[in-house]
Parts: structure tokens; sequence; C-alpha cells
């Protein structure tokens, strides 16, 4: 059978590391993609028989490239810190190696999120990208910050697997907070990439609003009760901050040259 790699993009993940990595010690082997955690990720992923390699952080689409080059083996199955393979992906993944009838496959994510799995809102089957792939054959864009374009640099039709592995996308309301921030600002550096011109505040509100519509109604995340609710205005937060972000880069607002003049008072 094909032997496979798992590697693991990390940063500051020390509390979720060790459930990650636990999930895939199935694999061949076990890369921890680390961008100099501060706190001890590195070390904990060591302990559990994972080699870890540094890779400074110049956007998601370079990590991945070069976490991939890390992997020594002819096949790769990819997993983020927040993620877990379930047993029945485990097997059918082994199962798939036997005899491999594509040269990548998307892998069903099912979420996990304020004590409930999220059915709709677009967070199932959540298929983002080829998981488990021939090495060599899926190539990420250098330069992209955040949401990573791919190629799939092979001639046979992509492959979906059945059963799902989970994902926890965030420990809390603080963590969904922290990443509405975190992306916006990467897709207001993409955004400064691939577009032209500027955006206005409307512009950064009407795409915001969309984002929420869509996820709300059109993905039918009502049907998830607040969590859902909560989801759909993440997805607001973050895409408005980051057309707003954008429109902040362009605009290169600064302090006024001089202090304001005194307020003259009238006699």
């Amino acid at each position: 059978m094909n032997k496979v790699s798992v590697y693991i993009i990390a940063y500051n993940e020390a509390d979720k590391i060790q459930d990650a990595i636990r999930s895939v010690l199935w694999a061949d082997e076990i890369v921890v993609a680390d961008s100099h955690s501060q706190d001890n990720t590195a070390a904990l992923a060591e302990e559990m028989g994972a080699r870890v390699v540094q890779i400074p952080f110049q956007g998601f689409g370079d990590l991945r490239n070069r976490a991939m080059a890390a992997c020594t083996h002819d096949w790769i199955f990819s997993l983020d810190s927040d993620e877990r393979c379930t047993p029945e992906a485990r097997d059918e993944i082994l199962d798939c190696l036997r005899a491999p009838q594509a040269d990548a496959y998307y892998v069903p994510r099912r979420n996990f999120f304020m004590g409930r799995w999220i059915r709709y809102s677009g967070f199932y089957p959540d298929y983002r990208q080829p998981q488990l792939f021939k090495k060599g054959a899926l190539v990420f864009k250098e330069d992209d910050p955040v949401h990573e374009e791919f190629t799939v640099v092979s001639g046979r039709p992509v492959g979906y697997l059945r059963h799902a592995i989970w994902q926890y996308p965030f420990k809390g309301l603080g963590e969904i907070m922290h990443k509405a921030n975190k992306y916006s600002t990467l897709g207001a550096d993409k955004l400064a990439l691939t577009r032209r011109g500027n955006c206005s505040l409307w512009t950064a509100l009407a795409h915001g609003a969309w984002s929420f519509c869509h996820m709300y109604f059109l993905k039918r995340g009502m049907l998830d009760g607040w969590p859902g609710f909560i989801i759909a205005l993440y997805n607001f937060e973050g895409t408005f901050y980051k057309y707003a972000k954008f429109h902040e880069l362009r605009s290169q607002w600064s302090p006024p040259p001089s202090p304001p003049l005194p307020r003259i008072t009238p006699e």
C-alpha cells in the first residue's frame, strides 16, 4: 500500500495540536508545520512523535506549499490543528490508497460549534480543498495570504471521499472575533494584490450584507439556530472589515500636519 504523510499547520495551538496528532497516528509520517509558535505547540508535537518544521508565515499559500515539500512520502493528507480525522475517514483513506482512482480527493468536514453539529450554513459537507492527494498533484498559489487558491496538476478527475473528518472551528465567541479580525486583515492584503483602485465603505457594507444573507438564508443557516446566526454574523463582520481595511489601505489616512487651531470665542 502507498505510504502517506500527514502535515498539520499550526501557530499557537498548544490546546489543539495533541488531539489533532492523536487522530492521525496511523499515518507513516506526521509533519507539523509550525510558524514559530510562542507557546509549547512545537514541544508537544515532538513529544507525540511528529517532526516539526519551522516555516515563517508569509501567507497560507506559501505555508502549504512548503509544508507539502517537507513531506517525504508519495501521498499526503492535510489536516488543520482544529480538525480531527475520524476512524471512518481513516479506514476510507487507507482503503483508497491500496488502489487510488484519482490523484487528489476532497474530504467532507463536519463542524461542531456552540455545543452542536452544524448541519447547514454552508458548513457541511464543507469541501474546501483536496486534503488527500499524491505529492506534486496539488500546488497552491504562492502569494495568496488567505483563502488560498490551488491547482490540481493531474489529468485525472478529482475524487470525493464519503466519510467526514471533524472540525472545531471556534473554541468560543472570543476566537470567532479574533478570527474575523485576523482573516479580514489577510483578506484586505489579498485584495490589495488582486484588485485595482479603491472601494468605498458602502461597498464594504454591501459585500458584508450579501455575505450574511448568503450564509443565513441561501445556505439555510437559520436552521442551525443561534450558532447559524452567529456564523452568518461572523461572515458579515469578516467580509465588511476585509473591504473596509482595503479601503483604509488605499486611502492611506494619516494624522493632520498640525494640531488643531485654538478655539476662538466671541467677545
